[in-house]
């Protein structure tokens, strides 16, 4: 057994990963190979609270989103890498747990408030979204992970899991650790709109977007607003495309960047092909990495299910002892 403590994190496949996903979540995931024994599952399921009428696209964008976590990264020899749906031990936890998990714990989760009121095109009125932390919670406890991975945003889905595994522990006894949030650093990445990166928002830099693709989405990023004119002053501080070369340009090039921008010496257009370049050159590596896993689509497969069965070993271990525990047993 490893030494090394647990972590778990998920991602759902709804569409495309864009480079808010990579900076957000899988670059952290990465590096975090070596010094945890990490579990890093797509959240099929996860999908169907918000895209029920809309299933079929699921599969594909389960083998899409495996392809990208292994070009960005993500070592099958070193993490466990599987798929929810194929670990149907998942359904049977988040069944037990929802038997005890009161209903205004749900209810006052922000999340679940604010995506009720924003997203109106979708019904959302329904048990599964109102108790998809539950199935998170459910995912987590399931590997008895130590830790989570997570924003700052998104430490009250780990806080409403470590309560719901105290309530099984209080209950049925101490079956379950209960999961720290570990806080990661992202870099500061917005949409071409200067809005959060989202492929709802139709603002998103794919990592499976071609260079020409990236080149004539950078071309139509919003700079200063301020600044109308070649001739104006531009303002770094408040312009996206500088933030992006702080990330893909090297120092020497932003430091130089700056002052021109502030004077009028370089021009928006100018200054997005630098960095469109740069970002391009960035992605290189990412993008031959994709090419290799794309033509090979069995080797992706095998990934999976690799993975998932791997996976379904410990999640047997732990139903046992849940059963056991509630007095339900094989």
């Amino acid at each position: 057994m490893s030494s090394k403590k647990r972590i778990l994190s998920g991602m759902r496949p709804t569409g495309p990963l864009h480079l808010g996903n990579l900076h957000g979540a899988l670059n952290n995931w990465v590096g975090m190979q070596d010094e945890y024994d990490c579990f890093f599952f797509i959240a099929d399921w996860h999908a169907l609270t918000s895209d029920y009428e809309n299933p079929g696209a699921i599969t594909g964008y389960v083998k899409e989103m495996m392809i990208d976590w292994l070009s960005a990264g993500l070592d099958p020899e070193k993490s466990t890498l599987f798929v929810q749906s194929l670990v149907p031990e998942h359904a049977e936890l988040f069944l037990f747990l929802s038997m005890i998990t009161p209903v205004p714990w749900l209810e006052r989760n922000p999340t679940y408030k604010d995506q009720i009121v924003q997203i109106e095109n979708k019904d959302l009125s329904t048990f599964g979204f109102l108790g998809y932390p539950v199935l998170q919670a459910a995912d987590i406890i399931m590997y008895k992970a130590n830790g989570v991975p997570v924003g700052v945003d998104q430490v009250p889905h780990v806080e409403i899991t470590r309560e719901i595994a105290r309530r099984f522990n209080f209950l049925y006894g101490d079956v379950f650790p209960e999961p720290e949030a570990i806080l990661t650093q992202t870099s500061k990445i917005l949409g071409l709109d200067r809005r959060k990166m989202s492929k709802s928002y139709n603002n998103a830099i794919f990592l499976s977007d071609t260079p020409n693709e990236i080149e004539k989405k950078v071309s139509q990023m919003i700079t200063d607003p301020q600044r109308m004119r070649r001739s104006d002053p531009g303002n770094p501080d408040v312009c996206n495309v500088f933030e992006f070369h702080k990330i893909y340009s090297d120092r020497k090039t932003w430091e130089a960047i700056d002052p021109q921008c502030r004077n009028a010496e370089i021009g928006c257009v100018e200054c997005k092909k630098i960095m469109a370049k740069n970002l391009i050159q960035a992605m290189e590596p990412l993008h031959e990495r994709r090419a290799h896993f794309k033509a090979k689509p069995e080797r992706v497969k095998e990934i999976i299910a690799i993975g998932s069965e791997k996976a379904r070993a410990v999640a047997g271990k732990t139903m046992a002892q849940v059963r056991a525990a509630i007095r339900i047993k094989d």
